[in-house]
C-alpha cells in the first residue's frame, strides 16, 4: 500500500468519524448488543452522563452480564486480523472500589479486559501475546464517584490510554493477539461469573475498529497520519519485496550461469521495424517525421522531436502540412469575416477550401454515413458531415510529446498533460511547469522542493526524516529520555525538571532558585527534586503548607481523599502512612483494615473457584499478586526487577525476565528496522524480516536487529 493511499484512508476514516457517520459495520454497540434494556438481575437503567443514549446501574450482587453466541460469533468476525481497534466507555464508578469495566475471554484468558482498581488507583490492561498472558498498568484515579469518558486505543504495538479527552498515556507493547477463538465471550461490567464486578454506572460502550477510533468520542483532538498499523503494513510490504527480489535474483544467477559459456562470442544486437533491419547504434527518423530513432542494444528507442514557436506574419497563420512534424507559417483567407488556415473549408453554395490564402471551390463528394440524420453532425471548418461520436483525433490530429489530443463534438484539440504548460498559448506545444519555481507545491516546512518533468518531490533537508510525501519531523539520534520531544535536529525540550541533549540530566532547583522553600527553610537538591530544611530561625515555625492553608507542626489528620491515611507535620515535612489496625477493637475501620473482617460475605474464591480466602488475605495466581478485600478480588502484575541488558527472556515456568546475550534467545525485542541482515542471496532484510534459509526448505530465519536467527522445522524434516 502506497503511502498517498494510507494518507487518503486515514482522512476517509477521519471523516467517517466526525463528519459522515460512523459505518456500522466497524463498529459494534455493546450495551445495543447485549439488550440490557431486558435485563433485570444486577442491572437497572438509570439517568447517564447525558440523553443520547441509555446508562446502566451495575449493582453490588451476582449477576450474569454476557454476549449471547451470535453477539460473540459478530465480535470474532470483527477482531479478526484486526491490527487497529478503540474501545470507548462513558462511566461513572462507585468511589474506591475496584471492578472490570469489560472483558473478552475464554476461560481464563483475557483477550482484551480493561480494569479499574480504586484500591490501588490504577486502570489495567490485560490481553494475550504469543500464547502468553501481558498487562500493563496504568497510576490513573478513575474509581472517583465521578463521570469519566475513556478510550483505549490499540494500533500494532502502540497504545493510546484518554481519559476525559486528554492523552493519558502512550506506550509501545507487544502486539496484542485479535484473532479470538470460536469459544471467546464478551463480559461487561464483570470478569465472568464470579470475579471482577464493576460497582457504578455504564454508558456508551463501543469498540470501533478504525484509526485514531478515540475521535468519534473527542472529535476536537488533534491526530496523527498514518497510524503504526499503517506504518508496519508498508513495512510488511517492503519485506514482501524483498522475498520476491531474492527468488528473482536466484532466477538470474541460475540464467547468467546458463548463458556464461556465450561471454567470449560477441553478438551484435540489431533491431526489426517495419521490415527493415537496423544496427546498433543506427538512427533514423519514422514514417510521421516527428521522431528520431535510434537502435540501443537491440532496443528501439525515440523521441519527439521539439519544435521551435512560430511567429507568424499578420497575414499567416501556423498549420500542420502533410509530411511535415512542426508547423510551418501558410497564408490565411478571410470569408464573411471569419479566418481561416490552410486546408480548413467553409460551406456555403458549394465547399470552399484554404489555399495559400485563396478561397478554392472543392467538388469531390461527401462520403455516405452509417448513422441517422438526426446523428449527423458538421465538424468545424469542414464541408462533410460525421456521424455524432466521431474520433476527430484519429484524423491524425497531431498534438506534441507534452500534450495529448482530446475530442470533442465537431472538433478534436490538444490539451497539455498534468504538470505542463502551453507555449505561447499553442496546446499542441507543452513545457513543464517549475512547480517550486513558481510556488505551485504542497512542500512543507524542513523540505526542499525539487522539480521533476510534469511533478515535483519534496527532499528532507538535513537532520529530517520523511513523515509524508510532503512533510519531514526532526530527528534526534539519542532520542529524547523522561518524556522529552525532538524539536530540531538533535535537539530536544525536556520536561519540567530535567536537562541535557537528550533530558537525561536532576535540574539543580536550589541553584536555579526555582525550589518553593518558604521562610528560614534551607533548599536541599534531591535526584528528581527538592527538600525543604528548617534548622534555625524566627520563621522556623515548622507548620506545614497544605490544600492552601497550614497544619501546625505536630498536628495529625486524615486525608479527605483517602480516609485510611494518617499525615502528620513535622518541622515544615508532612509525612503520610497507611492507619495501623487493631483487629481487637470493634469500631476498626473495615474498609482500611480487610483483615479484620471476618463476615463471610466478605470471603474470596481463588480464579480457580477450589480455594477461599478471607479479606485481607494475599496470594499469587499467574505470574499476579492478588488480594481479597469485602468479598472482592484484586489481582495486579507481580513487580519484576528492572534489567540493565538489551536482551531478556522469560523460562517456562517463570514470572519475571532474565538477561540473556544472544538476541536469538530473546522472546522481549524491540525491532529497529535499521539494523539490517544480509540473506543467502545477499539481500539486505530489514529487522523482523522472515525468509526461507538458500538450499533448506525446512529452515526459516528471522533478522533481529542486525542477527541472524535460524530454526528447523522438525515436522518439515520429517515430511520431507
Amino acid at each position: 500500500m502506497g503511502l498517498f493511499s494510507l494518507l487518503w484512508a486515514c482522512a476517509v476514516a477521519a471523516g467517517a468519524a466526525v463528519g459522515f457517520g460512523m459505518d456500522p459495520d466497524l463498529q459494534i454497540d455493546i450495551i445495543t448488543e447485549l439488550d440490557l434494556v431486558n435485563t433485570t438481575l444486577g442491572v437497572t437503567q438509570v439517568s447517564g452522563l447525558h440523553n443520547a443514549s441509555k446508562a446502566f446501574l451495575f449493582q453490588d450482587i451476582e449477576r450474569e452480564i454476557h454476549a449471547a453466541p451470535h453477539v460473540s460469533e459478530k465480535l470474532i468476525q470483527l477482531f479478526r486480523n484486526k491490527s487497529e481497534f478503540t474501545f470507548l466507555a462513558t462511566l461513572q464508578q462507585k468511589a474506591s472500589t475496584s471492578g472490570v469495566i469489560l472483558s473478552i475471554r475464554e476461560l481464563e484468558h483475557s483477550y482484551f479486559e480493561l480494569e479499574s482498581s480504586g484500591l490501588r488507583d490504577e486502570i489495567r490492561y490485560h490481553y494475550r501475546f504469543n500464547g502468553k498472558s501481558r498487562t500493563e498498568v496504568f497510576p490513573y484515579r478513575l474509581a472517583d464517584g465521578q463521570w469519566h469518558k475513556i478510550a483505549v486505543s490499540l494500533s500494532a504495538s502502540h497504545l493510546l490510554l484518554h481519559v476525559d479527552c486528554n492523552r493519558i498515556y502512550e506506550r509501545i507493547i507487544d502486539p496484542p493477539e485479535t484473532n479470538l477463538t470460536p469459544e471467546s465471550n464478551l463480559w461487561l461490567g464483570q470478569r465472568n461469573r464470579k470475579h471482577g464486578f464493576f460497582k457504578g454506572v455504564i454508558q456508551d460502550v463501543k469498540v470501533i475498529f478504525i484509526p485514531n477510533g478515540y475521535i468519534t468520542q473527542c472529535p476536537n483532538l488533534n491526530r496523527t497520519c498514518p497510524t503504526c498499523s499503517d506504518f508496519l503494513s508498508l513495512v510488511q510490504g517492503i519485506m514482501d519485496l524483498q522475498e520476491l527480489l531474492a527468488k528473482m535474483t536466484a532466477k538470474l544467477n541460475y540464467a547468467e550461469t546458463r548463458l556464461s559459456q556465450l561471454e567470449d562470442c560477441h553478438c551484435e544486437k540489431t533491431c526489426q521495424v517495419n521490415g527493415l533491419i537496423y544496427r546498433d547504434k543506427d538512427s533514423w527518423v519514422e514514417d510521421d517525421h516527428c521522431r528520431n530513432c535510434t537502435c540501443k542494444s537491440g532496443v528501439v528507442e525515440c523521441r519527439r522531436m521539439s519544435c521551435p514557436p512560430l511567429d507568424c506574419p499578420p497575414d499567416a497563420l501556423p498549420v500542420h502540412v502533410e509530411s511535415q512534424c512542426c508547423k510551418i507559417c501558410k497564408a490565411k483567407c478571410i470569408y464573411g469575416g471569419k479566418v481561416l488556415a490552410e486546408g480548413q473549408r467553409v460551406l456555403s453554395k458549394s465547399c470552399r477550401e484554404c489555399r495559400n490564402g485563396v478561397l478554392v471551390k472543392v467538388t469531390e463528394a461527401c462520403p455516405p454515413l452509417n448513422c441517422s440524420e438526426k446523428d449527423h453532425v458538421l465538424p468545424e471548418n469542414q464541408c462533410c458531415s460525421v456521424c455524432r461520436g466521431h474520433n476527430f483525433c484519429a484524423e491524425g490530429h497531431r498534438c506534441g510529446e507534452n500534450s495529448e489530443c482530446k475530442n470533442w463534438n465537431t472538433k478534436a484539440t490538444c490539451e497539455c498533460k498534468n504538470g505542463y504548460l502551453s507555449v505561447q498559448g499553442d496546446s499542441a506545444y507543452c513545457e513543464d511547469i517549475d512547480e517550486c519555481a513558481a510556488k505551485m507545491h504542497y512542500c512543507h516546512a524542513n523540505t526542499v522542493c525539487v522539480n521533476l518533468p510534469g511533478s515535483y518531490r519534496c527532499d528532507c533537508v538535513m537532520g529530517y526524516v520523511r513523515v509524508d510525501d510532503f512533510s519531514c519531523t526532526a530527528f534526534c539520534e539519542e532520542g529524547c529520555r523522561y518524556g522529552g520531544t525532538c524539536v530540531a535536529p538533535n535537539k530536544c525540550v525536556c520536561p519540567s525538571g530535567f536537562t541535557g541533549s537528550q533530558c537525561e540530566k536532576d535540574i539543580d532547583e536550589c541553584a536555579l532558585k526555582t525550589h518553593t522553600c518558604w521562610n528560614d527553610s534551607a533548599c536541599v537538591n534531591l535526584a528528581g527534586g527538592f527538600d525543604c530544611l528548617c534548622p534555625s530561625g524566627p520563621s522556623c515555625t515548622g507548620d506545614c503548607p497544605h490544600e492552601g492553608g497550614f497544619k501546625r507542626n505536630g498536628q495529625v489528620w486524615t486525608l479527605r481523599e483517602d480516609r485510611c491515611s494518617v499525615c502528620s507535620c513535622k518541622d515544615g515535612r508532612i509525612f503520610c502512612r497507611r492507619t495501623a489496625c487493631d483487629c481487637k477493637n470493634p469500631s476498626a475501620d473495615l474498609f482500611c483494615c480487610p483483615e479484620c473482617d471476618t463476615r463471610v460475605t466478605s470471603q474470596c474464591l481463588d480464579q480457580t473457584g477450589h480455594k477461599l480466602y478471607h479479606s485481607g488475605d494475599n496470594w499469587t495466581y499467574s505470574c499476579q499478586q492478588c488480594r481479597c478485600l469485602e468479598g472482592e478480588v484484586d489481582c495486579w502484575p507481580l513487580l519484576c526487577p528492572n534489567l540493565n541488558c538489551e536482551y531478556t527472556a522469560i523460562s517456562d515456568g517463570e514470572c519475571c525476565p532474565h538477561c540473556v546475550n544472544d538476541p536469538c534467545l530473546a522472546d522481549n525485542i524491540t525491532y529497529d528496522i535499521r539494523k539490517t541482515c544480509l540473506d543467502g542471496y545477499g539481500i539486505t532484510r530489514l529487522s523482523g524480516a522472515v525468509w526461507t534459509m538458500v538450499g533448506s526448505p525446512c529452515t526459516t530465519c528471522k533478522c533481529k536487529n542486525g542477527n541472524v536467527c535460524c530454526s528447523v522445522d522438525l515436522e518439515c524434516l520429517n515430511n520431507n
